[in-house]
């Protein structure tokens, strides 16, 4: 049966650089994630193509950076007044979250620290590359009532939003190459 909509789905995954090869993010040898299709909590074009396959299934989905997350934009690299970021022990390739200027989540990393400033970079760290994801969908159900509502899965290692620091390179980076500001949409 399809994948659809409200459906609960429990997965492996491998994301690479489809360029280069190089492996950005891996769950095979952890526990699965789960999330409820149409939620947002993965990348949508993911998502569009997850509701391509049946469940169980196994598929390599090539996203190009079009439908991804995007072009590089170099104008979206900004240096700040270290002061800024007081009380947090920062580091090179660290990912943080803070609130935009319109209450949004935004999500940036650090590319520089200098003695006195900050230099953070507001594009997701896989912008600009084409994703290949190498699929391992184990199950899928009806999400229940509560689910749906709150976006919560019961039970399970679930794709989830958190507003804290997040060092990318220890942490084996996000959820399926989320962007916005958490690691999964």
């Amino acid at each position: 049966m399809l994948i659809q909509k409200n459906d609960v789905v429990s997965m492996f995954y491998e994301l690479k650089d489809a360029n280069t090869n190089e492996v950005l993010e891996s769950n095979l040898y952890t526990q699965p994630i789960s999330f409820i299709v149409g939620k947002g909590q993965i990348l949508e074009s993911l998502e569009e193509e997850i509701m391509k396959l049946e469940s169980p299934s196994n598929a390599d989905v090539l996203i190009k950076k079009e439908k991804g997350l995007g072009e590089y934009d170099a104008s979206a690299i900004q240096t700040l007044p270290k002061e800024q970021f007081a009380g947090i022990e920062l580091k090179i390739g660290m990912e943080l979250f803070g609130e935009g200027e319109n209450g949004e989540t935004v999500r940036v990393s650090v590319k520089e620290i200098g003695e006195n400033d900050v230099t953070i970079d507001y594009n997701h760290p896989y912008a600009g590359r084409d994703l290949l994801f190498s699929l391992n969908i184990i199950d899928s159900r009806l999400a229940s009532e509560d689910e749906i509502l709150t976006g919560i899965i019961a039970g399970s290692h679930s794709c989830g939003c958190s507003g804290h620091a997040h060092d990318h390179e220890n942490s084996g980076g996000g959820c399926c190459s989320g962007g916005g500001g958490c690691g999964c949409h």
